[in-house]
This record gives C-alpha cells, sequence and structure tokens, in this order.
C-alpha cells in the first residue's frame, strides 16, 4: 500500500494539470481586463458605399460612409467621409460628426414646434406628438432622432430618397427649431429697474 501511494503522488518537477491551475488562470485573466470607459457619444452609422474615381491607371475605389452621434441628451451631428477601407470611413466621418454638433431643444421628450426644411431633393416635416406615441420615421430620420433624447415625434420625408440629402435635412430641421422661451409670444420677465442716481446739487 505505500509503495501505490508513494506512485500516486505527483513529483516536485512535473507540471500539475488540474482545476486549481485552471482556476488560477481564468482569475488572472479576470484581474487583467481593464473596466472600459463609457462612451460619451453613441454612433449610428447610416449608410456605408463605394466609389471610384477614374485615374490614369483605371479607376480608383474608395469607401464613403455616413455616420450620426449623438449624446442622448440634446446634442446630435452627421458627417460624411471617405476612407481607403471601411474602418477609416467611419472614423473619419465620426470624428467630422463631433466637430459639426448641435444643440436640440427639446420639452417633455419632444419638439417645441414643427419644422419644414428642404436640403437640395429632400424634403423634410418634423412635428411634436404626444407622450406614448413614439418616434413615427423613416429609416434615415429615425437614425438620427435615436440618438437624441427626442422619444416622442411624428415625421415625413418627402421629395428625393437620397440618404445624405435626408440625413443633412432632418439635421437642419432639428437646428431650426426655436426654444419655447424665445417664442414671441412667450411669456416675457418683468425687469427689474435700477435705483436712480442721486442728483447733484447746483
Amino acid at each position: 500500500m505505500a509503495e501505490q501511494a508513494a506512485n500516486t503522488t505527483p513529483r516536485s518537477g512535473a507540471p500539475q494539470h488540474g482545476r486549481q491551475q485552471q482556476r488560477g488562470g481564468r482569475r488572472d485573466d479576470r484581474r487583467n481586463q481593464a473596466p472600459e470607459a463609457p462612451k460619451e457619444f453613441e454612433e449610428v452609422v447610416i449608410s456605408i458605399d463605394r466609389v471610384a474615381r477614374v485615374v490614369k491607371g483605371g479607376r480608383r475605389f474608395r469607401f464613403q460612409a455616413l455616420v450620426v452621434v449623438g449624446d442622448k441628451k440634446n446634442k446630435v451631428g452627421v458627417g460624411l467621409a471617405k476612407g481607403a477601407d471601411v474602418q477609416a470611413a467611419v472614423a473619419k466621418a465620426t470624428d467630422v460628426a463631433k466637430k459639426h454638433l448641435i444643440t436640440v431643444p427639446v420639452v417633455n421628450t419632444t419638439i417645441p414646434h414643427d419644422v419644414e426644411v428642404k436640403v437640395s431633393g429632400a424634403h423634410v416635416l418634423v412635428k411634436p406628438a404626444a407622450p406614448g406615441t413614439g418616434i413615427i420615421a423613416g429609416g434615415v430620420v429615425r437614425s438620427v432622432l435615436s440618438v437624441t433624447g427626442i422619444t416622442n415625434l411624428i415625421s415625413k420625408s418627402l421629395g428625393s430618397t437620397n440618404k445624405i440629402n435626408i440625413a443633412y435635412a432632418t439635421i437642419k430641421a432639428l437646428g431650426d427649431l426655436v426654444p419655447k422661451e424665445q417664442w414671441l409670444n412667450a411669456p416675457k420677465k418683468k425687469a427689474v429697474k435700477a435705483p436712480a442716481a442721486p442728483k447733484e446739487d447746483k
């Protein structure tokens, strides 16, 4: 019995392939993983197209990306850029969109008033909606509104179906919105009169 027990004991120099080693490796992997920081802006790729340019040697193909970014609060922007591959085009378009952010006035999860905008051949109409309505919009308009703080809105896309023109028309419509405080019939705040300066005796 003693000889069998001696044979079963592992050697000091031999590697041990047991559950303890596997668990230890998994724990080390978990410890080495750094927590990912939350993104400030959310990115949505609307379209990716392959474009060609005719040069002396033939055609030169590149990729064109249309990206919309937003912070789910009140900032949104659209960017269009080209790159040698899809990843480069999306990265460039994202940088362009972040440089051209606009602030959208949001009132009770909707817009303050309706707007109708025409950009090139695209014609976009947006209207405020009651709570619970949701976003009633087409593909491109819905993609742009999905990264804003608007959750109730009615829209209609008229005219051209070009995604680029529709995206820019939607951004222009959101940029043309006027906050309720700046309306002509908005209640004006009473101005406080400054105390009159004392008169000097002649």
